[in-house]
């Protein structure tokens, strides 16, 4: 929500912590799950009890879908839409309590792409640039087409100025994010190799991470350029979401078994020492306890690093909440916890086999007791290590000598 914020800043406003008493108080919502929506509601909860004569605005995802739903609770002042959230003070005059309701809630067909760039951790040391957002796919299980519009991309010259613009801060890692990050197409006709190509071709000091990117967007040229790149981190997160053929053609994914599998083999033939996340969900409606196994037996037999394993949740709208034989909950969260276990198994394996590897790590975290620094490699290994003279903020390399629990265990070298 940088973009929002600068422009209450530039009204005069300051921006206090959430959790502080405040003026107003303007949170931004998802609806991924039903836990989500809930999270959501006991924030706008929380925020009252905190700031009781506070403006309460609510916006995001959840404030599209469901406004009726949030409507309900006493005390919330307006609601946003998700192309009204970046206008809400053209839309506010006066951020006051209010006696009737706001609603400010549109259609997302001509939505803009607005951009956003925020720190993703304590020290700045990693920044999250979006330059993608909404998305056209129509996956059974997914209200994000509906919640977030189609999809559209930041222009081509704007994300060139921002590159640069990053390049004169205290940031050394770029996290290029998008909600269908490898759909990115500028309008200009520039897409998502186009992107590469362009960091490829900019003097920077900066390493670029991709957060997120469907497996049939993993185009080989992609591949090749992350191969040879000294710029792209050897770091593929790649949603799977099932093992099972069946269950994948009820999701309507537009990839296969096979293409998964053949693209984490030839992302690991060409980069060995590449960290492959995968997301997956468990209990998907009609999902056996035999296509749950193909699952587990396919990520189990799979060179990946890590799961990101979610538990299905029906969502009003989407075309799954109407399909039959819906998986009992115990079930779907055994399933979940078996997936991991799974994680941290295919995780210690990953990190044993990156000892005696050197790798480049941009100090984040300082414990001035033992003097010991925590970090990322570009493989996303954590990485804890003894550094009393180390500059933070400024990479280093870094020589991984053991593992212990959920971390790795190095040295300096430079």
């Amino acid at each position: 929500m940088s973009e929002l914020q600068e422009q209450f800043e530039k009204l005069g406003h300051t921006i206090t912590p959430f959790g502080e008493v405040s003026d107003a108080v303007l949170i931004n919502t998802c609806t991924v799950t039903r836990e989500a929506d809930a999270d959501c509601r006991k924030i706008i909860r929380r925020a009252q009890r905190i700031s009781p004569e506070a403006f309460i605005g609510v916006m995001g995802c959840y404030a599209q879908l469901r406004s009726d739903e949030i409507s309900a609770i006493e005390g919330v002042d307006a609601i946003f839409g998700n192309e009204e959230k970046f206008h809400i003070p053209e839309l506010i005059g006066n951020f006051q309590k209010r006696n009737q309701l706001g609603l400010y809630v549109g259609k997302l067909e001509h939505i803009e792409f607005h951009g956003a760039c925020s720190s993703d951790n304590a020290n700045h040391t990693r920044v999250v640039l979006k330059i993608q957002d909404g998305c056209d796919y129509v996956c059974t299980y997914c209200t994000i087409p509906a919640a977030r519009g189609g999809s559209r991309s930041m222009k081509f010259d704007d994300l060139r100025n921002k590159l640069l613009e990053l390049n004169n801060t205290a940031f050394y890692e770029i996290i290029l994010s998008g909600v269908n990050l490898g759909e990115y197409k500028a309008p200009t006709g520039e897409n998502f190799t186009d992107v590469i190509k362009l960091i490829e071709s900019l003097d920077l000091k900066l390493r670029f991470r991709i957060s997120s990117i469907e497996p049939n967007l993993v185009k080989p040229e992609i591949l090749d350029m992350v191969t040879h790149s000294k710029k792209m981190c050897p770091h593929f997160h790649i949603p799977l979401q099932s093992g099972s053929p069946d269950i994948l053609r009820l999701m309507k994914r537009r990839y296969n078994v096979d293409t998964f599998i053949n693209l984490v083999h030839n992302i690991k033939e060409k980069i060995p020492d590449c960290c492959i996340g995968v997301d997956v969900i468990t209990g998907f409606p009609g999902e056996t306890d035999a296509h749950f196994q193909e699952t587990y037996n396919l990520l189990d037999s799979l060179p990946v690093s890590y799961l990101h394993a979610f538990t299905y949740s029906k969502r009003d709208g989407t075309a799954a909440s109407e399909y039959p034989n819906e998986v009992p909950h115990p079930i779907k969260k055994e399933r979940t916890h078996q997936l991991r276990l799974l994680s941290e198994i295919k995780k210690k394996e990953f990190y044993l086999s990156q000892i005696g590897n050197t790798k480049t790590v941009i100090p984040e975290e300082y414990d001035e007791s033992t003097g010991m620094w925590q970090g990322w490699t570009e493989n996303y290994v954590r990485v804890a290590f003894k550094g009393n003279n180390l500059n933070g903020n400024i990479p280093c390399q870094i020589k991984i000598v053991s593992v212990e629990n959920n971390t790795t265990n190095g040295i300096v070298i430079l």
